[in-house]
């Protein structure tokens, strides 16, 4: 469907084709209407599928009317509020609203922890029509009598799943319990665990449900495969791969904040162009390392789970879970980033005999197995592992990788060299 079938103004239209886009996604065409109809929605679709502006151009469509050019703060009160679970997401959607709306005069704004109060507050000060921000900043301007959302029209929670895994409900519970009874209100993400649609009873009104894609799914352009490998050569196999398929853009996926910069430090020192960003990183090295990585001055780019949402990378090819995540959805989150809007992408795990249990909760969320490749040199047990001590750099990223933080696997005190190759790659097949 085009998005001249939409009901969009044709300033948008225009905006829409300058972008490039002639086809609206399957989101788009059936998200679009409803919210433009004043519906409560909840809406599902794999990541990389324009759910941002399923909500951002019919927000813009419905609130042009309140645009206006005056100077006074009271002419542009917060009529749109989208919460977000991370930075980089908040920064992504506030562009789209300003590159989308560029034609219609609303103003726009973003606030988020990890950066100082004052830019922020000058924004808020002097009047934005649509607001996006993460709940914990919200609630700090909020307290400081900050902003006002007593005309708050649209509310928009996006990637609320992320939202409950990350415990952000109470915040919002609070946000929401400050607007207008009467709002129209979007539930946006990437998938609905049973929780969020027990929290879309409790926050919307005769919702409209768009699911676009069976839950659980991967998109079909993208290639996934699992390389069985010994923990103290991960970081080995790693680099063996980059080299050998000639890699460029490489999102890699960590548990934790220290394994993610010990594994950039490491493959940077092995002339591997690589940088971490995760929750320890101030939001300006954020940005840093990610415009690097965009640009391509850097190869890979190493994260947490603080990043599996909300980093908009056109044409990823390439994911790479490091360690496979506690819960099996984030690895969907994970993979999402790559085969964006109709390209193609691989995501490559990276598994060792201690990740067994999760790559079960992921083989079983999925239905089925991820095909495996081998080298055999990285194996459990194999030549690689043999060769080198564990006490070094490749061992403190693996004991890193093993680290839970108080939720240790049924596998993370095993002793795993000395299985067999072939048997540990059928376990893992498995």
């Amino acid at each position: 469907m085009t998005f001249e079938n939409l009901g969009l103004s044709a300033d948008l239209l225009d905006t829409v084709a300058r972008e490039g886009y002639v086809e609206a996604t399957p989101v788009q065409a059936a998200a679009i209407p409803l919210v433009l109809a004043g519906r409560d929605v909840l809406a599902a679709a794999q990541t990389g599928t324009g759910k941002t502006a399923a909500f951002a151009l019919p927000i813009l469509e419905r609130l042009r009317h309140h645009a206006s050019t005056s100077p006074s703060p009271a002419r542009h009160p917060i009529r749109a509020l989208v919460l977000t679970p991370t930075r980089e997401l908040a920064v992504q959607v506030e562009e789209s609203f300003r590159t989308y709306g560029r034609s219609v005069p609303l103003r726009t704004t973003v606030v988020y922890g990890g950066m100082p109060m004052d830019p922020q507050t000058r924004a808020l000060w002097s009047g934005v029509e649509i607001l996006v921000a993460t709940p914990g900043r919200l609630l700090d301007h909020f307290g400081q009598g900050r902003l006002n959302l007593g005309q708050v029209e649209v509310l928009v929670l996006d990637e609320a799943d992320r939202m409950l895994d990350m415990g952000f409900i109470p915040d919002v519970r609070r946000i929401v319990a400050m607007l207008p009874a009467r709002r129209q209100t979007l539930f946006f993400s990437a998938t609905f665990s049973d929780d969020i649609r027990r929290l879309a009873r409790e926050f919307l009104r005769d919702p409209a449900t768009v699911e676009v894609a069976p839950r659980n799914t991967v998109a079909d352009n993208v290639t996934e495969v699992l390389y069985p490998v010994d923990a103290a050569c991960k970081a080995d196999l790693l680099e063996h791969l980059v080299r050998r398929d000639g890699m460029s853009q490489v999102l890699v996926f960590t548990r934790t904040k220290t394994a993610a910069s010990r594994l950039a430090s490491y493959l940077d020192r092995r002339g591997v162009d690589a940088v971490a960003i995760h929750g320890d990183r101030s939001q300006a090295e954020r940005t840093r390392a990610l415009d690097e990585f965009k640009r391509g001055d850097v190869t890979v780019l190493v994260a947490t789970d603080v990043a599996s949402r909300g980093l908009d990378i056109e044409e990823l090819p390439y994911v790479v879970n490091y360690e496979l995540p506690w819960e099996p959805q984030d690895y969907l989150h994970r993979i999402g980033r790559t085969a964006r809007a109709g390209a193609s992408g691989v995501a490559i795990s990276l598994v060792t005999p201690d990740e067994v249990d999760q790559l079960r909760g992921v083989q079983r969320m999925l239905k089925r197995a991820i095909p495996v490749q081998v080298v055999d040199e990285y194996l459990p047990g194999g030549p690689a592992a043999s060769a080198r001590p564990v006490r070094s750099d490749r061992g403190r990223i693996a004991a890193d990788s093993r680290s839970t933080g108080g939720r240790p696997t049924a596998h993370a005190r095993r002793e795993t060299v000395g299985r067999g190759n072939r048997q540990s790659e059928a376990s893992l097949a498995g």
